[in-house]
């Protein structure tokens, strides 16, 4: 119901202590009084100088408000008059002002959008990180005051850097050493872009490559990001299954648009793929028509041999994205991943990085650039390494000793977790249930399955967990069983 000008006063309430402020407090309260019909159009508002001595405010707080509604189009005000409503809100003539009875519809979602909440992907139980989670390292462990100085000094000399690519050359040039004396890939400094994860990096190729309709192959059970950012972008997702050495080809099938593969540490048995297998991927993927995406996300672990250098290194064409990260190896929130892209591809690729905003933070580029350089991070991988390794056999040892009878650990090579199958029975899901609710997280290996699951097991994460911590969990674990 329209008020009278003698009330308008009435209706506002300023708080002195709010610290939204005084001309943003009466600005608000005036345009909602407009916008609901209750200053109707052709209204005369009271005098700046009347409503300031009502509110009890100063008249430049009633003035400012004034003007800014009259730019917003709700007030007409000019010099020696009161101002006017010029809208009429109970006709819904106000842009954005919504009646509190009207219902908004249920917003109509992209078929991908659709079917987020089908999966377990991001796990849903995030917070606080509890024993066994997997896909962690230790950040405890971490040299967290040698990293806080490398920071400070990119910091300092931030003021002094000139504006520069979005991937930092210092940074690219460290990586392309380090993963062609660790992990065999060749590359040049070029080809590496830096990017906020891995998850982005597979998000940029598949918008760069993807066309609806195309097809991709993934591993089943596989890495459930892989396959949302390939729906994302349309492709039809087909899971291929796993044998000892991976990642199967299923003969009679022609070669897809991308094939998306873990084949030094498959996610999440562990696996590694044979030399013969890799090099039948290669011979699948024809130049220029289908490309490989190799994760090698944990690549810096391995404990019981030599590591088998990167499928990139066996490419002779151009055709294979090397993608990794350094939440794994460092810390978690840490958000820096990179893709080697193949040369063929690097205008597009980095065009495309700044059109979707997948950027990485230049000063966390040059300090890492810094911690490399200075041999900090090969210091940390070595003791992460002989850390891991111990723990990783005690929570085995401890598996057989409490669950023997229950479970049977697979022992990876090289990782930060491994899946425990289940001896009897399919229901991985429900016993992850039971030892979420114990305080032991743990992931079941049927929700990584693209379809009707034909794996069970556990997914248990080592690499996070002091030794004391993986035995008090694993006696956790044998009472619920």
């Amino acid at each position: 119901m329209p008020v009278s000008e003698g009330v308008v006063s009435a209706l506002i309430e300023l708080k002195r202590t709010d610290d939204e402020g005084l001309v943003a407090q009466l600005t608000s309260q005036l345009r909602n009084l407009i916008a609901t019909g209750r200053l109707g159009k052709g209204r005369a508002l009271p005098s700046s100088r009347r409503l300031a001595s009502d509110l009890g405010v100063s008249r430049n707080t009633v003035t400012y408000a004034f003007e800014q509604l009259a730019a917003e189009g709700y007030l007409e005000a000019s010099h020696g008059r009161r101002p006017m409503v010029t809208v009429d809100g109970g006709r819904n003539e106000v842009v954005g002002a919504v009646a509190p009875s009207v219902r908004s519809g249920k917003p109509r979602l992209s078929p991908w959008a659709s079917k987020l909440k089908q999966t377990d992907w991001p796990m849903s139980y995030q917070a606080p990180l509890k024993p066994l989670r997997p896909g962690h390292g230790d950040a405890r462990e971490f040299p967290h005051e040698v990293w806080a100085r490398c920071l400070r000094r990119s910091a300092v000399r931030a003021a002094k850097r000139e504006l520069g690519p979005v991937n930092r050359t210092r940074l690219r040039r460290a990586l392309a050493h380090y993963l062609a004396a660790s992990r065999g890939v060749r590359a040049t400094a070029d080809q590496i872009l830096i990017l906020p994860s891995a998850q982005a990096a597979l998000t940029l190729i598949a918008a760069a490559l993807i066309t609806p309709g195309d097809d991709v192959w993934v591993e089943d059970p596989g890495y459930p990001g892989a396959a949302a950012a390939f729906r994302a972008s349309g492709a039809r997702v087909m899971g291929m299954k796993l044998d000892e050495q991976g990642m199967q080809r299923m003969p009679g099938m022609s070669a897809p648009k991308l094939i998306f593969m873990t084949p030094s540490h498959q996610h999440p048995t562990g696996r590694l793929m044979s030399l013969a297998r890799r090099t039948e991927f290669l011979a699948t993927s024809r130049p220029g028509e289908t490309w490989i995406v190799e994760d090698d996300y944990d690549g810096e672990f391995h404990y019981d041999s030599r590591p088998v250098p990167a499928l990139q290194g066996l490419d002779a064409h151009g055709r294979v994205f090397y993608v990794g990260t350094f939440s794994k190896a460092m810390t978690s929130d840490i958000r820096l991943g990179y893709v080697v892209v193949p040369s063929g591809l690097v205008g597009t690729l980095e065009i495309a990085q700044r059109h979707i905003g997948l950027i990485a933070s230049s000063h966390i580029q040059e300090a890492l650039a810094e911690f490399i350089a200075d041999g900090h991070f090969l210091a940390h991988l070595r003791r992460m390494r002989r850390l891991y390794h111990a723990r990783r056999d005690h929570l085995v040892e401890g598996l057989e000793r409490h669950l023997g009878e229950v479970l049977s650990a697979e022992v990876p090579s090289g990782g930060i977790q491994l899946v425990a199958r289940l001896k009897r029975g399919r229901a991985d899901q429900a016993a992850v249930q039971r030892l979420v609710a114990a305080g032991v997280e743990t992931r079941a290996l049927s929700s990584l399955a693209l379809g009707r699951p034909c794996d069970h097991g556990l997914l248990l994460g080592f690499a996070a967990w002091r030794e004391n911590e993986i035995s008090a969990a694993v006696r956790t674990m044998a009472s619920c069983f």
